[in-house]
């Protein structure tokens, strides 16, 4: 786009009128940042089309309002969970069919294996609901919310080891420094309350795989959108309580003198990143009373506490997390997402993910049921799932009680709820070894074009200037709504 000095909110005067060499670097600087801004919020004539400026996203009628995502990481079995492949039984130890695997991408954890031995699932799998879903005993209260949920069997991704799986289905890349998905939610949709974070990240109690904040950043998004982690010890957010001897009275009155300094600064620069400077104090100060109050779970009945499990009260659990996570929905927050981590099992599968499920099975129904019973889940989506799949065959030695699974990222599993998706659905299919998906394949991309299209947003449209392209949560190859599983 070609600058101008008569363009809209700069005209000739200001150029002509310049008093110091200050002024006019400051100024240049002014026009030059409103340039570069228009051009990020798509108000160059030749890119209105396809853009979209922040918080005037709703391109749809939408049919959620907001997303509570359960991300897995570290990469469930779906072997294990939800894709039910009960013939693998009588293949104990049989080598996997090279027709099968083909020239796919192993990883060096097990590229030079001498076999690839299949190892069906230890556990035994339940028909539920009037779908007739099989699910695993690990899973019984998901099982019983069979009707609710809809289980997508034929997510694949082309990332194979963690660290870009996680970056790309969360940001649409594997390459770090892209907006997170709830980063593109808030800059599209804008708030729903004034006095939370419009995106809060809640993080269970470390194991496995580390987790960077980059995976709930704002990327080139200003910096007002990237996720606000809580914490599970002392404040919630970090320095939410005034200093020793700063009472609220002071508080207000420092913000407004910075606030003043800052608008000065944004009226001589023009950069976008001081009005996010002030946004964000302005929100740490109004969290100040909103947080505790929502961190608050003492008025709630003991009947919905035992609904999440005995990890209900405890933060940094899952149970505690999940209750949060509701209570956030029924106070607007716009985007929340619950990591918990530990899913990478290469060795003694059948022990770890046992753990795994018990601390999650509870809680994800209660919160799904929770939400119903309250009239929230019409229009919350919630979403359980990791970052890829696990092998058929073997890491390492394998014995009828116990065996690993390598990274695999062709075929997995994730559920959706609410929302707007078509209740008690199973969309696509894995082959008879769980290892490619035969029928209606759903990339991630096409995932999270479906959460985008959920909330009003067309994924196509919603889209920033960046490095000389129009940067998108989907990306540049092609993606689509799932529209099969919609209501």
């Amino acid at each position: 786009m070609k600058a101008s000095i008569s363009s809209p909110g700069h005209p000739v005067d200001q150029w002509i009128n310049l008093e110091t060499r200050r002024q006019f670097f400051g100024k240049t600087a002014k026009g030059l940042g409103g340039i570069a801004l228009a051009s990020m919020l798509g108000r160059d004539p030749a890119n209105a089309a396809q853009t979209t400026g922040p918080g005037t996203a709703m391109h749809l009628a939408p049919k959620a309002k907001r997303v509570i995502y359960l991300f897995m990481s570290g990469a469930p079995s779906q072997l294990d969970t939800f894709d039910y492949k009960p013939g693998l039984r009588e293949k104990f130890d049989v080598d996997l069919p090279d027709s099968i695997r083909g020239n796919q991408r192993l990883t060096a954890m097990t590229a030079s294996q001498a076999r690839f031995p299949i190892a069906p699932s230890v556990f035994d799998f339940k028909q539920y609901g009037n779908s007739g879903r099989w699910v695993s005993d690990l899973l019984p209260k998901t099982g019983s919310m069979a009707d609710d949920i809809t289980c997508v069997h034929s997510m694949w991704t082309e990332a194979i080891n963690h660290d870009p799986a996680i970056t790309y289905i969360q940001t649409g890349n594997q390459i770090p420094g892209r907006p997170s998905m709830g980063a593109w939610i808030s800059y599209g949709l804008g708030s729903l309350n004034k006095n939370l974070p419009d995106f809060v990240v809640l993080n269970c109690e470390p194991r496995g795989q580390a987790l960077y904040e980059r995976l709930w950043g704002s990327g080139f998004l200003p910096s007002k959108h990237s996720g606000v982690a809580f914490r599970s010890q002392g404040d919630p957010v970090l320095y939410l309580s005034n200093p020793e001897g700063i009472d609220p009275t002071l508080r207000r009155s420092m913000l407004d003198k910075l606030s003043n300094m800052n608008q000065r600064i944004h009226a001589e620069i023009g950069d976008p990143e001081t009005e996010a400077r002030i946004a964000q104090y302005e929100m740490a100060f109004r969290m100040q009373s909103s947080v505790p109050e929502l961190a608050d779970i003492s008025g709630e009945p003991q009947h919905i506490l035992d609904m999440y499990g005995p990890d209900a009260t405890k933060p940094g659990t899952f149970g505690y997390n999940c209750l949060m996570a509701r209570r956030m929905a029924e106070r607007d927050v716009r985007f929340v997402q619950i990591f918990h981590r530990g899913w990478d099992q290469h060795r003694n599968l059948p022990k770890d993910i046992a753990r795994q499920t018990k601390e999650v099975d509870q809680p994800a129904w209660a919160l799904v049921q929770d939400l119903k019973q309250r009239g929230l889940l019409e229009d919350t989506l919630v979403i359980w799932g990791g970052e890829f799949g696990r092998t058929v065959y073997s890491q390492g030695s394998l014995t009828k009680e116990s065996h690993g699974r390598d990274h695999h990222p062709r075929c997995f599993t994730t559920w959706l709820a609410g929302g707007g998706i078509k209740p008690g659905q199973t969309y696509g299919e894995t082959d008879e070894f769980s290892y490619n998906v035969v029928q209606d394949p759903v990339h991630i991309r096409d995932l999270n074009a479906t959460v985008l299209h959920q909330l009003g947003i067309d994924h196509m449209r919603l889209t920033v200037k960046h490095m000389g392209l129009d940067q998108r949560l989907t990306g540049v190859d092609p993606a689509r709504v799932v529209k099969e599983i919609l209501a």
